[in-house]
């Protein structure tokens, strides 16, 4: 199974169309089995940037999709639709669902809404009855299901020099993810992408059992951060039996497309990487061992 992930499209006076076109030229070529869009799909919560927003997704790959809300999606400036009906446009020209479900054949994906209207704007929080909503989806997947959260929000800092705050209880949304044997947690916000594990910034309870964090950079607008700063980029992730393998595309300027720029492989829940290879090696040692006999 293959995931198209972008985040952070900023339609509106950051949106860059040369970059958008290079998108939709690239994404029918990638073969997606699903597409995801983590957030911000507008710059100010306008209703002829989100009218943009949905006929630019209307022309990706028709492919089962799951879009969740960012921040910028919700009115910052227009207190009294921010406080009365925060998502009313994003409802109205988007999706009704702000916490989507999406069940495939090899994967569960769950959305949820991080965005906090009332009290977190920037940062973002998930509530408990957000977990208790993602633990009742997964309990009902199939066992060999790889279990997907996507949220706006980060769950980790991106490890470079800016120093990012991570969300509210963002420790405690972890723990929960893991004992609900989430495997991968897909997101955006920071406007540059990072790719690695919870383990890498955060023990939790279950030290073997750590989730691989896949943040998307922003896709298609100016707003690029960090080491990403001026860049546009979006992820392709591959899902096997036996691993995930996360493919960084980023646009260049020169080639006027996305290219290829890394790529990373992190075993799947109850896997290793050394299992097979270890055997190999074995039968491999063991014939060569037989073939000197008599």
């Amino acid at each position: 199974m293959k995931i198209l992930h972008v985040s952070d499209l900023h339609f509106g006076p950051p949106y860059l169309p040369h970059v958008g076109e290079a998108l939709l030229r690239v994404a029918p070529t990638l073969q997606p089995d699903v597409i995801v869009v983590s957030g911000d799909l507008t710059q100010r919560a306008k209703r002829e940037q989100f009218v943009d927003a949905g006929e630019f997704l209307d022309q990706l790959p028709d492919r089962p999709t799951l879009v969740i809300p960012g921040n910028h999606d919700v009115p910052l400036y227009r207190i009294k639709e921010r406080w009365c009906d925060p998502h009313g446009l994003y409802k109205e020209i988007i999706s009704e669902d702000l916490n989507p479900v999406l069940r495939l054949d090899d994967a569960v994906l769950v959305g949820l809404d991080s965005t906090a209207p009332h009290r977190a704007i920037t940062n973002g929080r998930i509530t408990v009855e957000q977990l208790e909503h993602s633990h009742r989806v997964f309990a009902e997947a199939p066992s060999d299901a790889a279990k997907i959260i996507v949220a706006h929000h980060h769950f980790a800092p991106a490890p470079d020099y800016l120093h990012d705050q991570t969300m509210p209880k963002a420790r405690r949304a972890i723990n929960r993810f893991i004992e609900q044997g989430v495997e991968l947690i897909l997101g955006g916000h920071l406007h540059r992408a990072y790719i690695g594990n919870s383990l890498n910034f955060y023990p939790g309870h279950h030290r073997d059992r750590g989730i691989v964090i896949v943040q998307c950079g922003t896709t298609t607008s100016r707003r690029g951060r960090g080491p990403e700063s001026e860049k546009n980029s979006f992820n392709m992730i591959e899902v096997d039996d036996e691993r995930f393998t996360i493919t960084h595309f980023m646009f260049f300027e020169e080639e006027q497309q996305f290219i290829p720029l890394s790529e990373h492989q992190f075993p799947r829940l109850g896997k290793r990487f050394q299992q097979r290879r270890v055997a190999r090696q074995v039968t491999d040692t063991f014939a060569h061992h037989n073939s000197d006999r008599p």
